[in-house]
């Protein structure tokens, strides 16, 4: 008699893909190369895990539920599969092979924490295919000078170059979904926009910047600490004009601020 899969737990915001075309798409989307290792983040119930699986390439899979990992474990017959009780957020991503390509459909509900994880391990992991509710992917590739342009914009793309892949209906998982959902592709940049010892500065300056969306830029990040004097002599050394607003401001634009900021504060 076949195993019965786990009951979605709302707690781990578990809403399961069904529909295998999306799954085809998915694993077209990755592209996965002969000696690329592949890590799935959330397997679930593992309509994904088991064509990722057909590939002859190594899957990790990280899987919180461990009612979920029992039944994969009893359902899956996979060589090739390294399945493991562990949680995503809490995962050394540094201990993982070179060229890793990640594909999951992340839990929304810490989608966010987890992205910047991901990203922040960009000298192991290549690109990453990821599900995503619709509205974060909007923010995750908007422009400048758009609605959606914020944090989230500017700290994913100065590491990886976004694109919204293809769009997925609520109606594709069970338990449905409140929210329509879009697949990402993320190929991490080598050489990102501000080095590893301007980083925190650059993350700083972005976040200072949109805390006051309304507010100039200047007056934003000097009420968010940052000393005046020091300030308008980073301006004026990048040319920006200190009037204008956040979400006017280019990656490129915000890098050159930091490294002017770094530079001046040492």
């Amino acid at each position: 008699m076949p195993l019965s899969p786990p009951p979605p737990q709302k707690r781990l915001g578990q809403n399961f893909l069904i529909d295998l075309n999306i799954v085809r798409k998915i694993v077209a989307a990755a592209a996965v190369e002969p000696g690329e290792s592949v890590l799935e983040i959330g397997p679930g119930r593992g309509i994904l895990t088991r064509t990722l699986c057909e590939l002859p390439n190594t899957v990790t899979a990280l899987e919180v539920d461990s009612h979920l990992v029992g039944y994969l474990k009893e359902t899956l017959n996979c060589s090739n599969l390294d399945l493991r009780h562990a949680d995503a957020l809490q995962f050394a991503y540094d201990t993982l092979p070179d060229s890793t390509v990640v594909v999951a459909n992340l839990p929304y509900y810490i989608s966010t924490p987890l992205l910047f994880k991901l990203l922040g391990a960009n000298s192991h992991i290549s690109r990453m295919v990821l599900m995503l509710q619709a509205e974060v992917a909007e923010r995750i590739v908007a422009e400048p000078n758009t609605d959606d342009y914020g944090i989230i914009s500017i700290l994913t793309q100065y590491r990886a170059d976004a694109k919204i892949a293809f769009r997925v209906s609520k109606n594709c998982f069970r338990p449905r979904p409140d929210v329509d959902s879009a697949v990402i592709t993320l190929r991490t940049r080598p050489h990102p926009a501000v080095s590893r010892s301007t980083e925190v500065v650059f993350v700083k300056v972005v976040r200072a910047a949109f805390a006051h969306r309304r507010k100039t830029l200047i007056n934003s990040l000097r009420d968010e600490g940052f000393f005046s004097t020091q300030l308008t002599d980073a301006l004026t050394t990048t040319g920006i004009d200190p009037s204008r607003r956040a979400e006017t401001l280019s990656i490129d634009e915000f890098a050159a601020i930091a490294n002017a900021l770094a530079s001046i504060s040492s």
